[in-house]
């Protein structure tokens, strides 16, 4: 039987508000999750960093620091510092610290600079996902593809009573690293015999695709995550941090 034509009409117009009010809904950051959240990377190795952020497939990218200058060059000794906002809605991506790269200028002052390298292994890799269902964020730093610098990640305005832990490693594992395994810049490699050890040296970290940290982490809405280059060796705390 045909529907007449005027409660066709109202159950088109209805259609069309909810598409319009789901599509509005689809662009909006999760319920809980802050209104602006920041990463921030802090280089306190004795050495310049220049960080790569790469958003994952489907989720925009962040080019560029609070004041819209390219993340480049971080000097080291906790000199270096760059704060990004992450984008509305759901992010998620990685950051690594390459190192030795080239400067952009004769002076040698460069912003960007030329690093050939991208995040080619072996490289100490942070995780980091924000604006999930109800604020919920994840954080890991892994090694599945080696160690080139020692790294934490540890989250700062938080939910009160969540879990949010800081996570990572704050050892040298390039200290003892097996002669083969061994990198011209300095890292060390990843590979069965060395997932043992690392996961051993640093046991809130990943070395392998099913590993999880042995600290549990339940983390809503932070306001900020940060990277840390190069932390104190007592950064990575063996328990939960309650907000």
């Amino acid at each position: 039987m045909a529907i007449p034509s005027s409660k066709k009409t109202c159950l088109e117009a209805l259609m069309i508000s909810a598409i319009t009010v789901f599509a509005a809904a689809a662009g909006q950051p999760s319920p809980g999750a802050p209104a602006t959240a920041n990463l921030t990377l802090h280089n306190l190795c004795p050495y310049p960093v220049w960080p790569l952020v790469t958003a994952n497939s489907g989720v925009p990218s962040i080019p560029t620091d609070a004041d819209g200058e390219p993340v480049g060059r971080l000097d080291g000794n906790g000199e270096g510092l760059a704060t990004l906002a992450f984008p509305a809605g759901a992010w998620s991506g990685r950051v690594v610290a390459r190192t030795g790269c080239a400067a952009d200028d004769e002076d040698g002052d460069d912003v960007v600079g030329r690093c050939a390298t991208g995040d080619a292994p072996p490289v100490t890799v942070a995780q980091v996902s924000v604006g999930g269902p109800g604020g919920l964020a994840a954080y890991s730093v892994s090694l599945v593809d080696g160690f080139n610098v020692p790294v934490v990640v540890t989250p700062h305005g938080f939910a009160e009573g969540r879990r949010c832990p800081t996570l990572g490693c704050a050892a040298d594992l390039a200290a003892g690293c097996p002669v083969g395994a061994r990198a011209p810049s300095g890292g060390c490699g990843a590979g069965a015999s060395q997932a043992a050890t690392f996961k051993a040296r640093c046991p809130d970290t990943r070395t392998n695709a099913t590993d999880v940290e042995a600290t549990p982490q339940d983390c809503v809405a932070p306001g900020e995550i940060k990277v840390v280059f190069c932390p104190a060796p007592d950064s990575v705390t063996s328990h939960a941090s309650l907000g």
